[in-house]
């Protein structure tokens, strides 16, 4: 307890209550749905693509930007998939929250926004200016 008779939040694991906890887990689950479908999609979207027999150059050069678009429309879906996943990973390992570089706690404003981040807004500033070496965790 601390002088004003509530207890203190010394103990990390508790830092997010429960239900905070599961509304950042809710709110990623469902995105990761959205971003499953995108990408299948997106690579459907790609192989219709290829399907499409371009009679002249301008048909294969607006073929080509299509296809070259939606691989790079898919990779960034694939990437934040990625991201998305590992989020809720920590949240089953009970590190949601944390930053993975220095530890300290992510600010919830910054988790409200980007529930996916693994970063504290100094860490991903450093990371941005080439300062942190990128992590796989």
């Amino acid at each position: 307890m601390d002088g004003s008779g509530e207890p203190s939040q010394d103990f990390r694991s508790d830092t997010m209550d429960k239900k905070k906890l599961e509304g950042f887990k809710k709110r990623l689950e469902t995105r990761q749905q959205e971003l499953r479908r995108t990408v299948s999609r997106t690579q459907a979207d790609g192989r219709s693509a290829d399907e499409d027999t371009a009679q002249d150059i301008a048909d294969r050069a607006a073929s080509s930007y299509t296809k070259e678009f939606l691989f790079s429309q898919s990779n960034n879906e694939r990437q934040l998939l990625q991201m998305v996943d590992k989020a809720l990973a920590r949240i089953r390992e009970g590190s949601f929250g944390e930053c993975i570089h220095c530890g300290t706690e992510i600010n919830a404003k910054r988790l409200e926004a980007v529930p996916w981040t693994r970063h504290c807004i100094e860490c991903q500033e450093k990371l941005e200016q080439g300062l942190l070496e990128e992590t796989s965790h």
